[in-house]
């Protein structure tokens, strides 16, 4: 049993999305320790209208905070502590199915007072999966996320690349980096299940 975390170089990058996708190719479980905002349609609602096997199984959150801020700011709003080691005790057991572990905002996003998303990572032993998007500074973005990942010895497993590439930008970062590219996902006007399938039965193979 593998435990995959998305992360991304930014918030709104498509973390979800992806997380989708590889819960779906892999019929994995799902698993977002922290929801910052949004309570009425969190992202655990949102993978589990885009799956479509009947094997995945999507577990409640280790903390549900009100206010869509970081996580630090958000549990301070909501008068709550992350505590790590809660969040630790409160990792699915998923048997033999491999587990999708959603992040908040970037790796360098608070936790809590002494910790980061990298942190997190760390905490949970799990290997990451990071989502780039084009945008102006986003070659800067994913070096740094994929430096600060290799200092602390986080295994990266690849690269998606979410909405229109530049592909000189893919490139580069490919080339500087040494993380391979496991895959690209278009700007999609609809996202549906059948999306979220096709995607997953093209990118399936990267993980078998």
């Amino acid at each position: 049993m593998k435990r995959i975390f998305v992360t991304g170089i930014d918030t709104n990058i498509g973390k979800t999305i992806v997380s989708a996708i590889l819960t779906e190719a892999l019929q994995a479980d799902y698993w977002k320790p922290i929801q910052a905002g949004n309570l009425d349609s969190t992202d655990t609602d949102t993978v589990r209208n885009l799956i479509s096997n009947s094997r995945s199984v999507l577990h409640p959150e280790a903390y549900r905070l009100t206010q869509p801020l970081s996580a630090h700011a958000a549990a301070a709003a909501d008068g709550v502590t992350i505590d790590m080691d809660a969040i630790r005790k409160s990792l699915p057991a998923s048997g033999d199915r491999d587990l999708i572990i959603e992040g908040a905002g970037g790796v360098m996003s608070p936790v809590n007072d002494s910790y980061v998303v990298m942190d997190l990572i760390m905490s949970l032993d799990a290997e990451a999966v990071i989502v780039s998007k084009h945008y102006l500074g986003s070659i800067n973005h994913t070096l740094l996320t994929i430096d600060a990942m290799k200092r602390k010895g986080i295994r990266i497993v690849g690269l998606f690349f979410n909405g229109n590439p530049v592909q000189s930008s893919v490139d580069f970062i490919l080339r500087y980096s040494g993380v391979k590219a496991l895959g690209y996902i278009d700007e999609e006007k609809n996202l549906d299940r059948s999306v979220v399938k096709r995607y997953a039965q093209l990118f399936r193979k990267e993980f078998a």
